[in-house]
């Protein structure tokens, strides 16, 4: 059965294979992608359905969470709305942790069905903590610290990506049927990691979606009131309510007793031990009583606490790969791998700046003997030679319609480039430096160049004119990024530092300096809410721009990383060094999935095509590779 989207439907069942719904006309397919084939629950804040993944060719089984503005009154729909988009965002950027079901997609509010947004994320096939207690009774010891042990390191991981559950109860606690294999990662920073685990942490996408606009309203409990922290009661979650949480959804399972009937609250005490069927040591007594403290300043700060205090082997257990004992040799070998799909030559020197057209069939490429080529990506052939520099090109990057072509050079000049003549129509000299870095704003209006005469300019890409002129960083300029939204710019260079600008104003907003050597890259988040940069000091760093914080760092490089990219969906991170390797990052998580090592030299720019099915490299063997998976 297909199951139609728009709220005001009166007959949503429909055939299986329908493109359209028999009562109202509404497309039955959300993103042309996924078929809605029953609805599983429904509430205030919208429904979720059970569905499938049409493009997938074993049409794997997923969750649409539809949040829709019924009941929320005109003035609240808007935020709603927002922050919708938010929580999306944040899903987003936890990634495909292994304990937390897949972020497939996100969908933008559609009159047509009245839903404020869609998200869709992997079904978790496995049965619920609390039906396992239903069903076989109270937990022994054994048993809860397991628990800990597999779920203590999620909650470091969402809570370093300034996530709150808000929401931990036996419900949301699925024990997996099957476990995805797992990499080795290489983060290095003060999230804790993972292992191996069959339970999974669900349900994120409700909890922080009313919470936001919930708080607008007095009285509003967030989550189940049974295992809710007391602050968080009153509207003010903090990550150690999550804490407060996990304590009494164990105490429920140790005693089988509700929670309501642990607590006294005509004196103000747990009295969980009273009921416990089978003694527990004074250890792990003394670890729930701590996460129960409903003094916040008594209570357990952070999940590595909690997980220090249990003793468990080592700080940080780490995801391993496993196989399963049937698997065999060749089996293993033929896992699919990102491989060279093709490489391209032509260029007699150092390949530094490579760029895709928008549509994903060419590929710019900048070079050290002074010229930009273009390539056609169907046949894999040299389209054209682009000539006029007087000096090697750093920097190049096509306009959004596809038109237009900017190069930037050691010459001290930016050409603009009409592609349909192969002819430069406007050449910018108005810096007094090497042009190292030149973005293009997603409306086309705006280029931004940085040199190393310290100077940010902002030109018409229509008339060549300079808008503007902008000094912040104390050294040289390397790279510049403008966020998908427009409303962002972000710079680095020689002096450690990425300056954050308001595009409109024109002033920084923030300064981030945790680098120790130049920064070389910069690239947003699809959402804008994420900055990843790469440095000379031979790391990676993902940044949170709405707190201003530092994520994670990732290393692994032995030398200085040129050139970072994430995909427009933002499940793949790269990054290209002068080890000559390129690492494949997942960015959610900060694990470490692929290093290739096919170029011979410095590896200088990494970009990936809007599709994300292929990205390129090009390299100081003069060389551009193209990627794929297969």
């Amino acid at each position: 059965m297909s199951y139609c989207l728009n709220l005001s439907c009166k007959k949503p069942q429909n055939p299986d294979n329908g493109k359209f719904c028999s009562t109202c006309g509404t497309r039955l397919l959300l993103g042309d992608r996924y078929r809605a084939q029953k609805l599983i629950s429904q509430g205030g804040i919208g429904r979720t359905f059970l569905a499938i993944d049409e493009r997938d060719k074993s049409q794997s089984p997923c969750i649409i969470k539809q949040f829709s503005s019924e009941n929320q009154g005109t003035d609240n729909t808007e935020k709603a709305a927002e922050s919708f988009r938010e929580e999306a965002a944040r899903l987003q950027g936890l990634g495909e942790h292994p304990q937390i079901p897949q972020f497939l997609g996100y969908f933008e509010p559609d009159n047509q069905t009245g839903m404020v947004g869609a998200i869709v994320q992997r079904l978790i096939e496995g049965e619920s903590l609390a039906k396992q207690l239903e069903s076989e009774g109270a937990f022994r010891e054994t048993e809860i610290r397991q628990i800990l042990a597999e779920l203590l390191p999620v909650l470091q991981f969402i809570h370093a990506h300034h996530v709150i559950h808000r929401d931990i109860n036996p419900e949301n606690i699925i024990r997996c049927t099957s476990v995805p294999p797992l990499l080795k990662g290489g983060v290095k920073g003060e999230e804790m990691g993972t292992q191996t685990s069959q339970l999974m942490l669900v349900d994120f996408s409700a909890a922080k979606f009313t919470t936001k606009t919930a708080l607008a309203r007095t009285g509003t409990v967030i989550g189940s009131a049974a295992y809710s922290a007391p602050e968080q009661l009153m509207g003010k979650a903090l990550t150690s309510s999550d804490l407060y949480s996990l304590g009494v959804t164990c105490i429920h399972l140790l005693t089988n007793i509700h929670p309501f009937d642990l607590f006294n609250s005509l004196e103000g005490v747990w009295v969980w031990q009273d009921y416990l069927i089978a003694p527990v040591s004074s250890q792990l007594s003394q670890i729930l009583n701590k996460m129960l403290e409903r003094a916040v300043k008594l209570r357990y700060q952070s999940a590595a606490e909690v997980y220090q205090d249990l003793d468990l082997e080592g700080n940080l257990p780490t995801f391993v790969q496993t196989n399963s004992a049937s698997q065999t040799t060749a089996s293993t070998a033929s896992i699919p791998t990102w491989k060279c799909l093709s490489t391209l030559r032509s260029h007699v020197s150092s390949i530094n700046a490579i760029a895709f057209s928008p549509d994903g069939k060419i590929l710019a490429s900048g070079s050290a003997d002074r010229t930009v080529k273009l390539w056609n990506l169907i046949h894999m052939t040299l389209r054209c030679t682009l000539s006029g520099h007087s000096s090697l090109v750093d920097a190049v990057a096509f306009s959004p319609d596809g038109h237009l072509l900017a190069s930037g050079s050691w010459d001290y000049a930016i050409k603009i480039w009409n592609l349909e003549t192969e002819e430069w129509i406007h050449n910018l000299s108005e810096h007094s430096g090497w042009i190292k870095a030149i973005a293009i704003s997603p409306d086309g209006q705006l280029l931004v160049s940085g040199s190393t005469d310290k100077i940010i300019k902002f030109w018409s890409l229509e008339t060549g004119d300079v808008k503007a002129t902008l000094c912040g960083n104390s050294g040289a300029i390397h790279t510049v990024a403008v966020s998908p939204d427009g409303h962002t710019l972000a710079s680095g260079g020689v002096d450690g530092t990425i300056e954050v600008w308001n595009l409109e104003s024109r002033e920084v907003q923030r300064t981030l300096n945790h680098h120790t050597g130049a920064v070389n890259s910069l690239a947003f988040s699809p959402s804008g809410q994420l900055l990843i940069s790469g440095s000379a000091d031979g790391t990676v760093k993902v940044w949170n721009l709405s707190s201003s914080t530092l994520i994670y760092t990732l290393t692994g490089h032995s030398d200085a990383v040129n050139s970072v990219a994430m995909s427009d969906r933002g499940n793949l991170l790269i990054s290209g060094s002068a080890d000559k390797t390129i690492k494949l990052w997942h960015p959610g998580s900060g694990k470490l999935q692929y290093t290739l090592s096919d170029h011979s030299a410095s590896v200088t720019s990494v970009v990936i095509s809007p599709d994300g099915s292929i990205f390129a490299s090009g390299s100081q063997d003069k060389t551009v590779k193209i990627w794929r998976f297969e």
